[in-house]
C-alpha cells in the first residue's frame, strides 16, 4: 500500500466523520491476518459517494431514536470487542453511515454548566432541547414544564412509542411522558413527600406512572409493574391501583413475549402497555464483577443469565413489535376503536374528551411515528462494575439497532438515529495485578484477554457516570445533522425538523 492511499483514506475518514466500516461492510479479516500491511483496516477505496448518497436533508415520516444508557465509547468499544473480535463490528451501531459526537452536560439551578450529568437531565435536553438540572424529567432549571418530542408528535397526528428495559418510569423513558421535578417520583406514595408540587392532591398533574396514562403513547414496553400497584390518591380514580386506572382507560396489558406477539394493533383507543418485570428487566449475561485483583486473573466468558426468563422479551423483540404496531395509520384504528376503550376513556374516543386527552384521541391521517428505545442498563451494570452485564445489554441494544434499521431500510423514508445520554466509568486497560481500581477480565472471540476496569468508586460502591463526549449516528433524512460536534440538545431540534414538528 503506497503512502498516498493510506493518506487518502485517513483523509476521507477526517473530512467526512463517518463510519466508513458501516458503509462498506468490508469482512473483518481473521486473527491471523490483523499482523499483515492493511490486514486491520476498514475501509476499502474513497468513500466519498457512499458519503454523498448516505445525505439527505428532507424530511422523514418515521424517527426511531435508541439510546444506549451509559454507553460511552468505552462501552461500544468493549462490547465489539467481546463479541466479535478486535476487526469485527456491531452488525447494528456500527452500520449507521453518519457519525459524530455530542456534548452532554447538565445545569446547576444557578445555571452554570454541571459536567457529569444524569440520565434525566440529559434525557431532557434531547426530548425538549433544554438543558437542566440533574434529576428534573422534561422541567427546565426554574422546574416549568417543557413539550416533548412524544408529545409533540402527538399532537401532530403522529403515532407513539416508549421502549425500555428499565422501569417505564425510569428516567430515560419518563422525560418523554411526564414533567417533574424529580425522577424517583414513579408513584402516588412517593410523589407525595418528593414532589409534592406534583402530586394529584395537591392540584398538580400526578406521579411519573400517572402522567404517562394521561399522555397515552400508543405503545409503551418495559418493566415497572410494581409501581402499578399503588393507588392514586386524588381525582377520578381515587382508591383504585394504577393497574386499574389503565385498564379503565382503555389500555390493554400484556406481561410476556406470548402476549406482546398476540397484539395486532394499538392506538388511541387500544393503547399497548407492556410490563415485563416488577422492575428493570434481567440482563442477557452474566460473570465476574470486577474487583481489586479481577484483571489478574485468567479471562473468563460471560454465560447467559438464568434469572432471565424466556417469557421476557428482547430488546430487538420489543423493538419489531413496537415498529409493526405503530407502522399503521392513526385513522385506521379510530373507528374500529370506539366501541373497544373502556369506562372513561370510552367517552373520550366517541368525541367528548377533555384537556389533553381530546387531542389524544383525535389523532388522524397516516402521518407515521415517533419511537423512543433504550438500553437501559449498560448503566445500570457499569454501576455495579459488572462487565459482563453491559456488555450483554448493549448487544441487545445493538440487536434492536438491527431491526431499526432493517425496517427503515425497506420503508425509505424513516430515520434511525443510536447514540447515550452520558459516558460512564468503564476503560479497556491492560491486565495484571497492578492496575489500579476494580477490573474483570474476559475472554473475547479473538481467544484474548478483555481487562476492563472501573475507578470511579470503591469495591462494594456504585461506579459513576462521567462527563465526556459521545458518538451519535445517524441513518435517513436530517442524519447528516449528527456529523460533527453537536450538543445533546441539538437532538431536539433534529427530529423536529425530520417530523416536521417545528422548524429552527
Amino acid at each position: 500500500m503506497t503512502p498516498l492511499i493510506r493518506s487518502s483514506r485517513r483523509t476521507t475518514l477526517a473530512l467526512a466523520t463517518v463510519s466508513a466500516l458501516a458503509i462498506t461492510g468490508t469482512a473483518a479479516y481473521a486473527a491471523s491476518g490483523l499482523a499483515a500491511t492493511g490486514g486491520a483496516t476498514r475501509l476499502s477505496g474513497d468513500q466519498t459517494a457512499a458519503v454523498k448518497k448516505a445525505i439527505d436533508g428532507g424530511k422523514a415520516r418515521n424517527v426511531i431514536l435508541l439510546i444506549g444508557d451509559g454507553m460511552g465509547d468505552s462501552e461500544i468499544t468493549s462490547a465489539r470487542y467481546y463479541e466479535y473480535g478486535a476487526a469485527g463490528r456491531l452488525p447494528g451501531i456500527d452500520a449507521l453511515p453518519l457519525t459524530g459526537q455530542y456534548t452532554t452536560y447538565s445545569l446547576y439551578k444557578d445555571g452554570k454548566p454541571d459536567y457529569a450529568p444524569d440520565s434525566a437531565a440529559t434525557g431532557t435536553a434531547w426530548a425538549t432541547g433544554t438543558k437542566t438540572y440533574d434529576n428534573a424529567v422534561s422541567v427546565d432549571i426554574e422546574g416549568k414544564p417543557l413539550p416533548t418530542l412524544l408529545k409533540l408528535a402527538k399532537e401532530r397526528g403522529l403515532k407513539t412509542g416508549n421502549v425500555t428495559t428499565s422501569d417505564i418510569q425510569d428516567a430515560t423513558p419518563a422525560v418523554q411522558v411526564a414533567n417533574i421535578s424529580q425522577r424517583s417520583c414513579f408513584g402516588p406514595e412517593k410523589t407525595s413527600t418528593t414532589c409534592p408540587e406534583a402530586a394529584l392532591e395537591n392540584g398538580g398533574p400526578g406521579s411519573i406512572t400517572e402522567q404517562l396514562l394521561t399522555t397515552r403513547p400508543d405503545v409503551t414496553l418495559g418493566g415497572g409493574a410494581k409501581t402499578f400497584a399503588e393507588k392514586a390518591k386524588a381525582g377520578e380514580y381515587a382508591g383504585q391501583t394504577l393497574a386499574q386506572q389503565a385498564t379503565a382507560r382503555g389500555y390493554r396489558t400484556v406481561t410476556d413475549v406470548a402476549g406482546l406477539e398476540a397484539v395486532t394493533e394499538a392506538n388511541q383507543d387500544t393503547p399497548l402497555l407492556g410490563l415485563f418485570a416488577p422492575g428493570n428487566l434481567p440482563v442477557r449475561y452474566t460473570g465476574p464483577k470486577a474487583t481489586p485483583t479481577g484483571g489478574a486473573l485468567p479471562p473468563v466468558k460471560c454465560t447467559a443469565n438464568p434469572e432471565r426468563p424466556s417469557t421476557q422479551p428482547t430488546l430487538a423483540q420489543m423493538t419489531t413489535k413496537a415498529i409493526e404496531l405503530l407502522d399503521t395509520p392513526a385513522a385506521q384504528s379510530e373507528g374500529k376503536g370506539n366501541g373497544k376503550a373502556k369506562g372513561h376513556d370510552k367517552g373520550k374516543a366517541k368525541g367528548k374528551a377533555k384537556g389533553h386527552d381530546k387531542a389524544n384521541a383525535q389523532a388522524k391521517g397516516d402521518k407515521g411515528f415517533f419511537l423512543q428505545v433504550e438500553g437501559a442498563s449498560i448503566d445500570k451494570q457499569d454501576h455495579a462494575a459488572n462487565a459482563c452485564g453491559q456488555i450483554g445489554e448493549a448487544i441487545d441494544l445493538d440487536e434492536a439497532v438491527q431491526a431499526a434499521l432493517e425496517f427503515a431500510k425497506k420503508d425509505g423514508n424513516t430515520t434511525v438515529i443510536v447514540t447515550a445520554d452520558h459516558a460512564h466509568t468503564s476503560q479497556i486497560v491492560e491486565g495484571g495485578s497492578t492496575t489500579p481500581g476494580l477490573t474483570a477480565n474476559l475472554l473475547t472471540k479473538d481467544g484474548s484477554p478483555l481487562t476492563i476496569a472501573y475507578g470511579t468508586g470503591a469495591a462494594g460502591d456504585s461506579q459513576q457516570h462521567t462527563g465526556s463526549q459521545l458518538r451519535v449516528a445517524g441513518y435517513g433524512p436530517q442524519a447528516a445533522n449528527v456529523v460533527g460536534l453537536t450538543d445533546q440538545t441539538d437532538m431536539f431540534f433534529t427530529i423536529s425538523r425530520a417530523l416536521g414538528l417545528g422548524e429552527r
